[in-house]
């Protein structure tokens, strides 16, 4: 019933026996070249669709060679070079792959120098640039000031080709890029196309790879340090001059060097952007999609289907914009590890066909930099992990196809793994049965989560788990891919009343002033007024780690709680053994107080948490039991180890009634769950659902204490796990 179809395989020449023996035991109904590699005609007449992977703005170097100032570009800064005397010299590319970067002399007047002691910008005329020694020189400089320059270099080696040569001993001749953002390149790029389709007939889907822009990843000259910068959804390797130039013609007014180095912070994902640096996202996200458009009717009119990979040069095309279901792909490849990777590819609307990229590749080593198909690795074992994390995400929401990648031949000494994708080829084919029958069973509890960048990143933070494990949003990501919620994503300007409506649960999880905590929207007291409305109405925030923070928790009158930095050092303090005298209650904690017997009698004597709430009380070497109470044990992100937080949620009243609640299911109240110790423990999916109101969980939300002595003696639960 399961033996067959959906599972796109890698083919090799000189290897046609092994691909026509694999995709019988795997199931394959469409095969795909490796880089480019033409198929033999004997792979061709096998009746399995043909998949061919096309680089849209690599492999072009001859065209670059005649044309090199169509290299796409970034914005490097050189180091910081503290002057000692009068005079400063700068070598711009010191500490950066030559490999990787050559200085665009021709862009002076976009350069920028700067004292980095007092951030001033020099004027123009107060240094000089050497094109011999790509040095800049300052004369008057001022003695013990650091100073820096922002320069445009070209990128003459193309990052995942690069990758592949230094890290997969890949011989081939090194591959540049060019930019489509010149018309000239445009037009190249067109008529090339439409030669390319006209020269493959064989061909029934050109699976692009993926459009122009890479994901940053800035390389040194060091083996000790050999990454500089790199992050998944940044914006750095969109940048050139001409973008920078029509920029300004378009919003009337300009960017500069220092928008994009930002004082050396750059612009990861994982900070709150200014609104110029929105603006060029979406300058760049019109311009790739509308450009992307003109090359899929060119695939469209040649009679085959287009199909996009969500990684690599991904940058740009943002999968949820508007502008993005313009294009008209048929459908998305995503490379995934992770329960929320499946979930952020069938999370693209705009496309027929989702397919999964299973891990691991079909290369000596993988991208943690572990051996897989070499000495030392276990492909099987990595196969079914990942597999393990995958399936929860696919289980949610249906995904259309799974596959391969990499280089076939590979797998041969590994019978282990040939046997692991066989039985996970038929239990995805089962998987997609299932869906095919209706869809899965959904709670009635709807969750939102609110970060700085809402829908456009939606089951994203960043990248692959395994770049940024310790992230608090990605590992409650994981956790909910694999549960039966209704998700949405929330940015700050869809908190009204009309968008809430429908929500019965907000998370708000990240480090303080990050893009996923909110940072500084959270400066809009409209936005602390109408969540706080929305809580007393019945809704549940929950905050992890440091939420709703900028110089303070700005959610503090409904979590209960605020952050200790040094501030309330003078402050009293709860103490073993005696309890603190509070501040004062405010109505919404009284109001939320007042059903529990428990919370009630807390509140007639006025008991308070450190610093702040008198809906909570520290405990030491117990769980509260008592009824109208949730206990989040977690170690206190500035607190003694020892102590724990519990919350008080009062009984429903007349008043006050959650919108998911049954009988004798407790309102919501604010949670918060610092994250000091993520780095010893994951959140996993039991430990969420576990504190999730329930319509099928009557009575408290706290948990039984036979429950929690079983939890206790039970070690964390691994995320990656299912």
């Amino acid at each position: 019933m399961y033996q067959s179809g959906s599972f796109t395989m890698p083919a090799e020449t000189g290897y046609e026996h092994l691909t026509l023996e694999l995709a019988d035991r795997w199931g394959a109904d469409a095969i795909r070249d490796c880089d480019g590699v033409r198929l033999p005609q004997t792979l061709l007449d096998a009746g399995m669709d043909v998949y061919a992977t096309i680089c849209i703005i690599r492999d072009h170097n001859a065209y670059i060679a005649a044309h090199p100032q169509y290299r796409q570009q970034t914005i490097l800064e050189s180091r910081r070079v503290l002057a000692e005397g009068a005079r400063v010299t700068i070598s711009l590319l010191d500490g950066y792959s030559s490999a990787q970067f050559a200085v665009n002399d021709d862009s002076l007047p976009w350069w920028q120098v700067h004292d980095r002691t007092t951030g001033a910008l020099l004027d123009a005329d107060a240094w000089s640039y050497e094109r011999a020694s790509h040095t800049v020189t300052i004369e008057e400089a001022v003695p013990y000031h650091q100073y820096s320059v922002n320069f445009f270099a070209f990128r003459i080696w193309e990052e995942i080709n690069m990758y592949n040569h230094l890290t997969n001993d890949w011989k081939s001749e090194p591959l540049g890029q060019i930019d489509p953002r010149y018309p000239e390149v445009q037009q190249y790029l067109r008529s090339w196309l439409e030669a390319w389709c006209a020269a493959h007939p064989e061909v029934d889907i050109v699976r692009f790879t993926s459009l122009f822009y890479n994901f940053v990843w800035i390389w040194s000259d060091s083996a000790q340090n050999p990454h500089l910068f790199t992050d998944w959804a940044s914006y750095d390797f969109t940048v050139s001059p001409l973008a920078l130039s029509l920029f300004k013609e378009e919003y009337g007014y300009a960017l500069t060097g220092e928008d994009f180095i930002n004082n050396g912070y750059r612009n990861p994902s994982h900070i709150v952007w200014k609104e110029e640096m929105i603006d060029y996202l979406h300058f760049t996200n019109r311009f790739v999609c509308s450009f992307a458009k003109e090359l899929v009717d060119i695939v469209h009119q040649s009679g085959k289907k287009a199909y996009v990979f969500y990684d690599d040069s991904w940058v740009g095309m943002e999968p949820q914009s508007p502008a993005f279901a313009a294009i008209g792909f048929d459908g998305i490849i995503k490379c995934a590890f992770s329960g929320f990777e499946a979930r952020l590819c069938s999370a693209v609307s705009a496309v027929e066909t989702h397919e999964i990229r299973l891990h691991p590749y079909l290369f000596p080593v993988g991208l943690g930099g572990d051996p897989t198909f070499s000495g030392g690795g276990n492909p099987a074992h990595d196969a079914w992990q990942y597999w393990a994390s995958i399936r929860r995400g696919i289980l949610q929401e249906k995904i259309d196809r799974i596959g391969l990648g990499g280089i076939l031949h590979l797998v041969e000494g590994f019978p282990t793994f040939i046997d692991a994708i066989e039985t996970i080829a038929d239990e995805f084919r089962m998987i997609k049965d299932l869906h095919s029958a209706g869809p899965p069973w959904r709670a009635s509890t709807r969750i939102g989560i609110l970060t700085a960048w809402g829908t456009l990143r939606s089951w994203t933070c960043g990248g692959h788990y395994h770049e940024h494990p310790d992230l608090d949003l990605i590992n409650i990501l994981e956790s909910l891919s694999g549960l039966p919620f209704e998700v949405q994503f929330l940015d700050f300007s869809s908190l009204t009343p009309e968008k809430m409506a429908g929500l019965d649960i907000i998370i708000n999880a990240g480090f303080g002033a990050s893009a996923y905590s909110g940072g500084r929207h959270w400066d809009n007291g409209e936005t602390v007024a109408t969540l706080t409305e929305w809580v007393s109405a019945g809704g549940v925030f929950i905050g992890f780690n440091e939420p709703s923070y900028t110089d303070r928790v700005t959610m503090s009158g409904v979590l209960g709680i605020d952050i200790n930095d040094g501030r309330l050092l003078c402050h009293g303090t709860c103490q073993e053994g005696r309890r603190a005298t509070p501040r004062p209650i405010s109505p919404l904690q009284r109001n939320r107080m007042s059903a529990s017997s428990t919370a009630a009698s807390r509140s007639s004597k006025r008991v308070t948490a450190c610093p702040s709430s008198p809906s909570m009380r520290w405990e030491r070497g117990r769980e509260s039991t008592s009824a109208g109470t949730a206990t989040l044990s977690r170690t206190p992100l500035h607190w003694a180890p020892w102590q724990r937080i519990s919350v008080a949620t009062p009984s429903p009243s007349p008043a006050t009634t959650h919108r998911s609640s049954g009988p004798g299911i407790p309102p919501p109240a604010a949670w918060w769950w610092p994250m000091a110790a993520r780095r010893r423990r994951k959140p996993s999916s039991h430990m969420l659902a576990r504190r999730l109101p329930s319509s099928s969980r009557p009575g408290s939300c706290a948990p039984s204490p036979s429950r929690k002595r079983k939890r206790e003696r039970k070690a964390p639960c691994n995320t990656q796990g299912a």
